[in-house]
Parts: C-alpha cells; sequence; structure tokens
C-alpha cells in the first residue's frame, strides 16, 4: 500500500491588517521619542560633532563660523608642550578624583551599613542625610562653603573657641583643594541611597548563618556585604569618577581655581579658555582631550571589574 506523502501547509503570510497595525504602533512610538531625538540632534550630537570640528581649528567665539581657521593638530600640540596651565589643570583634577571619590564613598557606605536597620525614623535620617546633595552642587551651597572656611568664618570661629589660631583656609596652596574635597565628601546622599537599596537586596539569612558559625562583625562585612554589593561599588565608583573629572561649580564659586592653580580643575580651564580667553578651538580641543580621560579610566575600571564584581546569576551558570 503505497504511503503518499503530507505536505505541510504553507506558512500564513500577515494580514494587511496586521501589517497596518505594526506601522501604526511604530509611527505611534517614533512620535512619542521624536521630542527627544529633536532636542539629541540639536544640542548634544550636532554641538558635540561642531566641536570635534572647532578643535582642529583656530577660532574664536567673538567670530563668525566662516573665520574659523584650520590648524590641524597644532591645539592637541600646545595642550601637551607648551601651556602649563593646561598640566596643572590635569594634576589638581586627578588629586581631587583620588581623594575626594573614595572618601565619599566610604562615608556613603558607612552611613548606609548605619540607616539599614528597621527602626522607626530611619526614613527621616535618609532625607535629612540626603538633603547636602540635592543642593549641594548649587551655587548658593558653594557662596555658603566659601563663607564658612573664610578668614571670618565659621569654621575658624569653631577652631578660636577651642583655642586654635585661625588660618586662610582658601588662601593656603596646601589646604585650599582639601575645602572642596570635603564638600565633595559632604555631598554623600546619592551613592549613599544607592548602597542602601543595594544592602536591602542581600538576604538576611547570609548573615544569620554566619551568626550562627560565629563569624564577627568584620568578617561578616568582608565575605558577605561586599561580594554582594559589588556592583553597587562598581556603579558608583564609576558614576563618582566621571562626575569628579568634571567637577566645574565648587572650584568657580569657591576658590576660582585660586591659589596658584592649585584649586584649577580642568572643566573650569575649559570655561577660562572659552569664554573668557575666547578661545573657542583650544578649549573644545581640551574638551574632547577630557571625553578619551573619561573613557580611559572608565574602560580599566570596566576591564578590571571581572576580578573583583561579583555576580550571584553568572557565578550559578
Amino acid at each position: 500500500m503505497a504511503v503518499i506523502p503530507i505536505k505541510p501547509a504553507p506558512a500564513k503570510s500577515a494580514t494587511p491588517t496586521k501589517k497596518r497595525n505594526f506601522r501604526q504602533s511604530n509611527l505611534i512610538g517614533y512620535i512619542f521619542i521624536g521630542p527627544w531625538l529633536l532636542a539629541f540632534f540639536a544640542f548634544t550630537l550636532m554641538p558635540m560633532l561642531a566641536s570635534l570640528y572647532f578643535s582642529f581649528t583656530d577660532y574664536s567665539s567673538l567670530d563668525s563660523l566662516d573665520k574659523a581657521r584650520w590648524i590641524g593638530f597644532q591645539n592637541f600640540e600646545r595642550m601637551f608642550t607648551t601651556d602649563t596651565k593646561y598640566i596643572k589643570a590635569v594634576g589638581a583634577t586627578f588629586y581631587y578624583v583620588i581623594f575626594a571619590i573614595p572618601l565619599r564613598l566610604i562615608f556613603a557606605l558607612g552611613l548606609a551599613m548605619l540607616l539599614n536597620t528597621g527602626r522607626s525614623g530611619m526614613g527621616l535620617y535618609r532625607a535629612a542625610f540626603y538633603a547636602p546633595s540635592i543642593v549641594g552642587g548649587s551655587i548658593a551651597v558653594a557662596v555658603m562653603w566659601r563663607q564658612v572656611f573664610g578668614t571670618e568664618g565659621l569654621f575658624n570661629g569653631f577652631l578660636a573657641f577651642l583655642g586654635v589660631p585661625a588660618r586662610t583656609w582658601l588662601g593656603n596652596p596646601d589646604t585650599a583643594i582639601w575645602t572642596l574635597i570635603v564638600l565633595a565628601v559632604w555631598q554623600f546622599g546619592s551613592p549613599m541611597l544607592i548602597f542602601l537599596a543595594g544592602l536591602k537586596q542581600i538576604p538576611a539569612e547570609f548573615y544569620e548563618a554566619a551568626s550562627i558559625d560565629g563569624a564577627s562583625g568584620l568578617r561578616k562585612f568582608i565575605s558577605i556585604t561586599l561580594p554582594l554589593l559589588s556592583p553597587v561599588i562598581f556603579f558608583n565608583l564609576i558614576m563618582q569618577m566621571i562626575s569628579g573629572l568634571m567637577v566645574f561649580t565648587q572650584a568657580f564659586i569657591i576658590t576660582g581655581g585660586a591659589p596658584l592653580d592649585t584649586t584649577l580643575f580642568y572643566a573650569l580651564y575649559i570655561y577660562r579658555r572659552a569664554f573668557e580667553n575666547f578661545q573657542m578651538g583650544y578649549a573644545s580641543a581640551m574638551a574632547w582631550v577630557l571625553l578619551l580621560i573619561i573613557a580611559f579610566f572608565a574602560a580599566i575600571v570596566f576591564r578590571s571589574s571581572s576580578q573583583w564584581v561579583y555576580y550571584e546569576t553568572k557565578e550559578e551558570g
């Protein structure tokens, strides 16, 4: 008896109605993201491309665009060979990042662990500790900070009460940058909340099992808290490092880059070259070098993350 093969039924093509609904849904999506796309092209992409072109030109912000003169890599050559202030700006920025970012993260993690309890009133404490980060980058706080560390400011008044002679904190090259570092540490509210969210994701059973085994508080912190919190530490480190390399407002308002350019941060120096010296081409070149610096250090942190960042799903796999 012959067996007659059964041919599979041909796949049904999408009906015109389904195609029309798909196009309409795409159109609605593009309409919703349209304002964002327009703003991105107008205020982000186009200025970036313009600054990339200006970085290879001798262009003053007081001149029209047609007066930009192409000079190739002369701006970058000048940056690394003859501009001594540029080297000082890079050194001051790195000094600030090396000390301010670790101290801020340490304080943020410490406060997050103290606030990670179920006691009543913790919400009020969290809001109080987060408040400096809300207003910390504003001009009003920078002006207040300048008054606090002024010659007759609150800090010198407190030292006088203790019998310690007053000092010119903002006028001393050894202490001026540390007033900005202390301000940065004071603004630990944002990473603190992120740490707090990460701590709440750690199962309490881990700590209970460690307590039964007789582990000390330090051992719990090293063996449980740090490994399970490492993705959050990684995120905070990246974000704080980027913001630290781009610091501007504090130095601009409090010290103005003085004394002796010890607080002349990179972004402040870009501002001076662009809007005080009107060297927009040179400032654009400096901005692109800053972008490369941020990308370089971010790549290092990302590359090293495989050695110290613990992902539970990856380990289980």
